[in-house]
């Protein structure tokens, strides 16, 4: 396997690598990472489909990728998924799958157009004060210790922040800006999170950073991510013959493990109650989803709390990745990531109204109509005051294709589950039932409190609590996760949010996808370029924009620098004066053409010399070469000029 840059293998097809018709493939688990390396070994290895097996131990294909409609407690949307241009194996992936809603269309191609169409950009980021806006303006409030902290964890290397938290790197400075509101309510950070993880996001979209106050850099699906994506791919690899065993939980797999190799021998699973397994040889692949954030979620009502059932550390996802590593030390240590699920969780609820007066709140504070159809908040919507840390959002109306056309999804979530009172409801958000939640979330969009009661009867809410949905922030060096194919193994490989793979980060939907792309390359051989991550950490366009976005659109001589600095700065500037990076800075908006001013001005010093040499040739102490001398200066003068 290896990685490739640029678009030119990109349309490539790779040739069918030898004996793939005799392999076999078993996928643990149908979430996003699953299913792509399904469609991966369709496409790209060209192993028959019906040597395909994919193990769900749910009655439902998607994982955390969900969205679906309980008879009996109403629409739910455990989360939602950000999408960016550049992922750049998702996009290869979703070219070759046709779309279930437009024939003729792929999935890319249909959220190319609808994206193009209807751009997703927030009227409004944050409010304080029941749904008033806060006025964040774009502006990222940062001071200067606040960007020397964010330069110290953008320099730091891997290394240097293995089982670091974020905490470790920041103080209030930073955590009192506006650029850590919008930060910590997109991502779903939190202060005891890696710093690690943090500086790699911070590197992967810094392309983004002038998007991050409206969030402009997203894109969103037409539907929900289950409707959108996972249906089309299911429909994909049963098309061409795979299998997806459903109710069907892997409990064990049992490896050989020599100093030569590593290799999978026997998988152990029940299906329907009764326990079989499946004795393996290397040619009978097996692609395992270690962990994940959707274990053990628990679901509430109306009327109930969700009730999480299982302990710190459980989980059947992640007790499978338990026995793994236990056989080798290449198959990572959980338990670094499933410690505390008080640091791992957060609760969010789906709100299902057709209240006129709860439409018009919502209107009136994205500026949309949320019934129209297209973009509503265009991203989350944060209340900055809220003691639960409570974000929200509409996306495209209706998020689900059976959905009434008067009725408006409405997807909350709160970073703080366990310990703070409501502003509204005074007790933690994890002991709240649906009624309850959605009066702490129309509390803070503005509704009358004589009024809320009523309406959150009114609304139908279904909480969901997730114990482990930022299990893979938690601090860690090298090691705790596998790599995607750990080395020496033959048939083993990982997938997912908590497989190994450099520069991407966690928490993505192109994640899942690359670990899928690089498993399924390295065990059929594939002769085709994993597409690299995308490099605009390395463009210095991005990183001069981002530094003057990151400085609320101050020119460079603007920011809070000490005397020193900008006088190195203010050299720095002379010496590129009349180059293509005094024009570059110009046009980025870093710098002002007056800021170049010449460290030497030829022009000055050529009249001076010769006004000298004219001097000296009418004087009495004129000397042979007088003029050569004075010529070979202005000369000299101009090339040091150009050098510099």
């Amino acid at each position: 396997m290896y990685y490739s840059s640029g678009n030119y293998e990109a349309f490539a097809k790779p040739e069918k690598p030898e004996g793939i018709d005799k392999k076999h493939a078993y996928i643990v688990g149908s979430g996003l990472g699953g299913l792509a390396a399904a469609c991966f070994l369709i496409r790209d290895a060209q192993m028959p489909g019906e040597n395909i097996t994919v193990f769900e131990s749910l009655p439902l294909a998607g994982g955390s990728c969900d969205g679906y409609h309980d008879p009996h407690k109403g629409y739910i949307m455990r989360g939602g998924r950000e999408m960016d241009n550049h992922f750049e194996c998702m996009w290869d992936l979703f070219r070759s799958i046709p779309s279930i809603d437009n024939p003729g269309e792929t999935i890319f191609s249909e959220y190319y157009k609808l994206n193009k169409e209807d751009p997703n950009y927030s009227l409004c980021r944050v409010t304080e004060k029941q749904g008033q806006d806060a006025h964040t303006d774009r502006q990222y409030n940062l001071n200067k210790n606040a960007e020397k902290q964010l330069l110290k964890l953008m320099f730091s290397t891997d290394e240097e922040l293995a089982d670091q938290t974020i905490d470790d790197i920041f103080d209030d400075d930073f955590y009192n800006t506006n650029f850590w509101i919008y930060w910590q309510t997109m991502f779903a950070f939190e202060k005891w999170h890696s710093a690690l993880e943090m500086k790699l996001y911070m590197q992967r979209y810094i392309h983004h950073i002038d998007g991050l106050p409206d969030l402009s850099a997203l894109r969103f699906t037409r539907y929900n991510q289950y409707e959108s994506m996972i249906l089309p791919m299911v429909k994909y690899i049963e098309d061409a013959g795979g299998k997806i065993a459903f109710n069907t939980q892997v409990t064990n797999i049992e490896c050989e493990i020599t100093p030569e190799k590593k290799a999978a021998r026997l998988i152990e699973y029940t299906q329907d109650g009764e326990d079989k397994r499946i004795e393996l040889t290397d040619d009978d692949l097996v692609f395992v989803t270690n962990g994940s954030q959707g274990d053990g979620s628990a679901y509430g009502d109306q009327t109930h709390a969700p009730v999480i059932e299982i302990e710190n550390g459980q989980g059947p996802s992640v007790e499978l990745w338990k026995k793994l590593a236990a056989q080798d030390e290449a198959f990572g240590h959980p338990d670094k990531f499933f410690k505390d699920i008080r640091e791992t969780s957060w609760e969010s609820w789906t709100v299902d109204t057709n209240n006129k007066e709860v439409l018009e709140a919502i209107e009136k504070i994205c500026h949309r109509d949320p019934l129209s159809g297209k973009v509503v908040t265009g991203g989350i919507v944060t209340a900055k005051d809220s003691a639960w840390l409570l974000s929200w959002t509409i996306n495209r109306q209706g998020q689900f294709r059976d959905q009434p056309d008067d009725h408006c999804l409405i997807w909350v979530y709160g970073l703080n589950c366990w310990y703070d009172d409501g502003d509204y409801i005074h007790k933690p958000m994890f002991q709240c039932t649906g009624e309850e939640l959605c009066a702490e979330w129309l509390y803070h969009i503005g509704i009358p409190v004589d009024h809320i009661d009523a309406l959150a009867k009114e609304c139908n809410t279904t909480p969901c609590m997730m114990p482990y949905v930022t299990s893979f922030f938690e601090p860690r060096a090298y090691g705790d996760r596998p790599l995607v194919v750990p080395v020496g193994s033959v048939n083993l490989a990982f997938l997912g949010q908590y497989a190994e793979t450099p520069r991407d980060t966690v928490f993505t939907t192109e994640y899942s996808i690359r670990t899928a792309m690089e498993a399924v390359y390295t065990l059929c051989d594939v002769d085709r370029g994993v597409p690299e991550v995308w490099g605009s950490v390395f463009d210095i366009r991005e990183l001069i924009k981002a530094g003057v976005k990151m400085n609320d659109g101050k020119m460079i001589k603007d920011w809070p620098l000490a005397a020193p600095e900008k006088a190195a700065i203010s050299g720095a500037f002379k010496l590129i004066a009349n180059t293509e990076l005094s024009k570059l800075l110009i046009n980025l908006g870093a710098a002002e053409k007056a800021d170049f001013a010449p460290l030497v001005d030829v022009d000055q010093i050529k009249d001076t010399l010769q006004e000298k040499a004219a001097e000296v040739k009418d004087s009495k102490a004129v000397k042979v070469g007088a003029g050569v001398t004075a010529a070979s200066l202005v000369a000299l003068a101009a090339l040091l000029h150009k050098k510099k």
